[in-house]
């Protein structure tokens, strides 16, 4: 039998935080996206002192002036959220595809290496 300590030592997290290739296409697909009304996008990290427990992407189109989206990583998979009405609208493969139902800026699959 598997003391407890020794198993705890083996979990693996599924929730995946915000690689530097994240960081690259953000700010890409926002650039790309500007012509389309993107007009802003913060990552926030976790830290110990913010309510928010988890990493997120908060998006500001031309319409609102509050963030219209939030991006939130599940797995190894993004969840899109419609930031003003404060609810999920889709789960995603990836973050990227993600950013693309938000505006269809850059090709689907235009990743870049970490």
């Amino acid at each position: 039998m598997m003391d407890q300590q020794a198993s705890a030592t083996n979990v693996v997290s599924l929730r995946q935080g915000f690689l530097p290739r994240h960081r690259e296409y953000l700010m890409r697909w926002l650039q790309a996206g500007a012509c389309m009304g993107l007009c802003d996008a913060d990552i926030t990290n976790r830290d110990e002192n913010d309510e928010v427990d988890m990493d997120h992407v908060l998006v500001w189109v031309r319409e609102n002036a509050n963030p219209a989206y939030m991006v939130r990583p599940e797995g190894m998979g993004g969840v899109l959220i419609d930031q003003i009405r404060e609810r999920p609208l889709a789960t995603y493969r990836s973050f990227e595809a993600a950013l693309h139902a938000i505006r269809p800026v850059l090709s689907c699959g235009a990743t870049v290496a970490a």
